[in-house]
């Protein structure tokens, strides 16, 4: 189905998303698997031209989202820092403003998230978070698609999220909130996720029956939780904070000992790179419980979707919930 809901949209946060839209996304993404690369999503980009601009480093994003676009029928352009250089060779406006002639679409990951917010005051094409220091919402969409086709629906779960209060948890929360699924973060003191996210988590979880809970204490939260999430407690550009975090994190590993108190049947979840040691043991990663290897392939499928329905113009509109 091709429908104008999406089209020329940008996807800077989970917030930008309403249920329904995540739900059609969700739907597509699956059909699409399934069909394993045939079908009606090898012509969505024909014609179409789609930067991929990475400041930082990456594995997982550059991969699936350049070959998200091969196999919808589109041409990848691919970019770093050191080619373009936004804020030392030009501007994010005047970078925009110059992509907007050749280009239909820019995926990009930044160091800054205020650099995808210039750009989208001057763009004319639908720009992507494929990660910000603000949020990663194809992570979070990816993540929350592996858990719906694991579990027999969403609403009334409960995600415990154990870590750093950062990118990969704001966009969680928003997103958890917004599908009726109970969100539970644990942070050390100093590192909660940003309050006016945390509240804009809230008035979601308000309107779809779900809760949104930050603690200190990773044993309250991932007690009886049916998922428990964590990610590296040293990000792309912390380095000089290492020594510190390694410290003060070092109670919020994700172990065997820590998942006793979540169900026994509760999956674990990685963004990946994993710190293997740090913020999650080889047993736990490598386990069939983990989730992380599920996660990262359905990035492709997800993204995908985002990709067909910000610029290519196709919707799935089923709105189906379940």
């Amino acid at each position: 189905m091709v429908g104008p809901r999406l089209k020329g949209r940008h996807l800077l946060s989970c917030g930008d998303l309403s249920e329904d839209e995540v739900w059609s996304l969700f739907h597509l993404a699956k059909r699409w698997k399934s069909e394993k690369g045939n079908g009606e999503q090898r012509t969505i980009l024909s014609g179409k031209a789609i930067a991929l601009y990475f400041e930082k480093p990456s594995l997982r994003t550059r991969v699936t989202f350049d070959l998200a676009v091969h196999q919808l029928g589109g041409h990848p352009i691919l970019l770093s820092q050191a080619e373009v250089g936004i804020g030392e060779r030009e501007s994010a406006k005047d970078v925009i403003r110059n992509l907007n002639r050749w280009v239909n679409g820019l995926v990009a990951r930044v160091r800054q998230h205020q650099t995808l917010e210039e750009m989208a005051q001057y763009s004319q094409i639908p720009i992507i978070n494929a990660l910000s220091d603000r949020e990663h919402p194809c992570q979070a969409l990816a993540d929350l698609f592996t858990l719906w086709e694991k579990w027999d629906g969403l609403k009334g779960k409960t995600l415990a999220f154990v870590g750093d209060g950062f990118n990969v948890s704001h966009s969680l929360l928003l997103l958890c909130a917004e599908l009726g699924v109970h969100c539970r973060v644990s942070t050390p003191k100093g590192y909660e996720p940003n309050a006016n996210i945390v509240q804009r988590a809230k008035e979601r979880a308000n309107r779809h029956g779900s809760q949104v809970l930050i603690l200190n204490d990773p044993k309250a939260v991932v007690s009886d939780a049916d998922a428990v999430y964590t990610d590296v407690w040293v990000s792309m550009g912390q380095e000089h904070e290492a020594a510190a975090r390694l410290e003060v994190f070092r109670p919020f590993q994700v172990n065997d000992e820590l998942l006793k108190g979540a169900k026994s049947d509760a999956f674990v979840l990685h963004c990946l790179p994993a710190h293997r040691g740090q913020e999650i043991t080889d047993e736990v990663l490598d386990s069939d419980r983990c989730l992380a290897l599920d996660q990262a392939e359905n990035r492709l499928h997800i993204q995908k979707a985002i990709l067909a329905a910000l610029i290519g113009g196709f919707f799935d509109g089923t709105g189906d919930r379940s």
